[in-house]
């Protein structure tokens, strides 16, 4: 199983729930002009005309249409790192520069 797939699995039992779901999305601001937001949703009810899951071994992570536009291609990873630990998108291939902080972007022409 994927790192982050059984990071998202440990969260859901943490939370006391099988329906714990990670929202991505993207909104304007930063320092690169856009932002990811990236948070837990606990018994959270999509929205079948505005939402997409992508549901793999037993993690769900849901992500707006607007959104994935921005991010298609890309890969949501659990990042370990000294100072901090988090869900990150990484490799966007619809960004052509990035924050040191890695969580603003600037979007290709």
């Amino acid at each position: 199983m994927p790192w982050h797939a059984q990071k998202l699995i440990e969260a859901a039992q943490r939370q006391q729930t099988d329906n714990l779901m990670l929202r991505v999305a993207v909104e304007g601001g930063g320092c690169s002009g856009f932002k990811y937001v990236i948070e837990f949703e606990k018994d959270a009810t999509p929205d079948a005309e505005e939402d997409v899951v992508f549901e793999q071994h037993g993690g769900k992570v849901v992500v707006d249409k607007e959104s994935l536009e921005l991010i298609r291609g890309s890969t949501v990873d659990y990042e370990q790192e000294l100072i901090r630990s988090a869900f990150a998108v990484v490799n966007n291939p619809n960004a052509i520069s990035g924050c040191g902080c890695g969580t603003s972007f600037d979007l290709k022409d």
